[in-house]
């Protein structure tokens, strides 16, 4: 099975987020269980590019990943020599995989698979949930949608992360030839690498008597920072020992209003900006923290929370975020309603509970085992591929 993945950025792309995670681990265990995957995407890192050869291709871990220079047209993640190896070897792959929308990886990966006559697959990765469609860039996107995306959309097979994905996008109406739900995986063995026990305190100067509330995340809005302020403010009126930690890249200049209402709430020196992490740091962040903290306006699905949940960190999220239903039906961490009050006390109820908060950890990495280990969710996705290439071979 020859599968091209098209993709706007790629590992080690970071400052992306989690889906430079979670996608590579899905292709190299893909790879692993027999599949022949190729990736094609741009070599864009924020505003300057990733440190790689160009045009060739490059081994990540049995993946054959082609980085192409972003053009022009940066924001679009536009690439010309991409463009034009789409164009040539589109018709050599049995399935073209698209994970994103708005871009240019969705527009011409589309086109390439119509074109060449291949099944294609859109992974949105929440981007066509109900919030960020209602808030950010509203009409622009819409009229996107209008002209350009719902095509894209109307002659694939679309791939959500969580159920809650898939509820969203058809109540928004969203054209598709056929759905499927696989999450986010994860290889929870990489995650008993032990590090040095005080690597991530002693960097950031946090004594051991101090609880740390952990957010891992990009800081953007949707992430509901206004929401966290607040309740930490409660928190630390209830437990001087709390300091909150807020670890990740910069998204589209937000932190500055982050920062404008750490000082309104004067909480400049009980908050730590960490920056992002990677590695044995990252590690580190998971295994010292006492608790961690995603209060989502939406998530489609949420990596950062599974990535907690292997270090047994017991993880309080909101509704939004879309593994919040399984979350509680397994009762493998905390989910609220997007409310300080609310978040304040489930963050004051794990600190001051030293018996809850080891439970709510054990029981969420038995979850992360069960239902999210790469290899069992690398098989749901073969299964997927090998139903879609034979069933668009029979409708053809």
């Amino acid at each position: 099975m020859r599968i091209l993945h098209v993709v706007p950025s790629y590992y080690p792309a970071f400052r992306y987020g989690g889906p430079i995670h979670s996608v590579h681990n899905l292709n190299k265990e893909l790879v692993r269980q027999g599949a022949e995957v190729t990736v094609y995407t741009t070599s864009a890192d924020g505003p300057k590019d990733l440190d790689v050869p160009l045009g060739v291709p490059i081994d990540r871990d049995g993946v054959k990943v082609y980085y192409f220079k972003p053009g022009l047209f940066r924001a679009w993640f536009y690439s010309r020599a991409l463009h034009r190896m789409l164009a040539e070897t589109a018709k050599d792959f049995d399935l073209i995989h698209i994970t994103s929308v708005f871009l240019f990886a969705s527009t011409l990966g589309a086109y390439y698979a119509r074109k060449n006559n291949k099944p294609y697959i859109v992974s949105p990765r929440g981007s066509l949930m109900i919030e960020p469609i209602s808030r950010k860039n509203n009409l622009l996107k819409r009229l996107y949608i209008s002209l350009v995306e719902k095509n894209n959309l109307r002659g694939a097979t679309i791939h959500f992360t969580a159920q809650a994905e898939k509820e969203e996008y058809e109540e928004l109406r969203f054209p598709a030839r056929n759905s499927f739900v696989v999450p986010n995986g994860i290889d929870v063995g990489k995650f008993d690498i032990q590090t040095d026990p005080n690597l991530f305190r002693r960097r950031l100067d946090i004594s051991p008597e101090k609880k740390v509330v952990l957010f891992l995340g990009r800081i953007s809005w949707k992430k509901g920072f206004d929401t966290l302020i607040p309740a930490f403010k409660v928190v630390i009126e209830k437990n001087r020992f709390a300091v909150l930690v807020i670890a990740g890249g910069d998204d589209e200049g937000y932190k500055k209003n982050v920062q404008e209402l750490i000082s309104k709430l004067k909480l400049d020196d009980r908050i730590i900006f960490a920056g992002e992490l990677a590695g044995d740091m990252k590690a580190a962040a998971f295994r010292e923290s006492n608790v961690f903290v995603l209060p989502s306006y939406s998530e489609n699905f949420g990596m950062a929370v599974i990535e907690a949940m292997c270090f047994e960190l017991p993880v309080i999220i909101a509704e939004g975020v879309g593994i919040s239903g399984d979350i509680a039906r397994a009762k493998a961490g905390i989910v609220i309603k997007k409310d300080e009050n609310e978040l304040a006390n489930a963050i004051l109820d794990i600190l001051l509970n030293e018996a809850k908060a080891r439970d709510v950890g054990k029981s969420g990495r038995k979850f992360v085992q069960g239902e999210f280990a790469i290899e069992h969710v690398a098989r749901k996705m073969l299964t997927a591929y090998n139903g879609i290439i034979k069933g668009f071979m029979r409708d053809e």
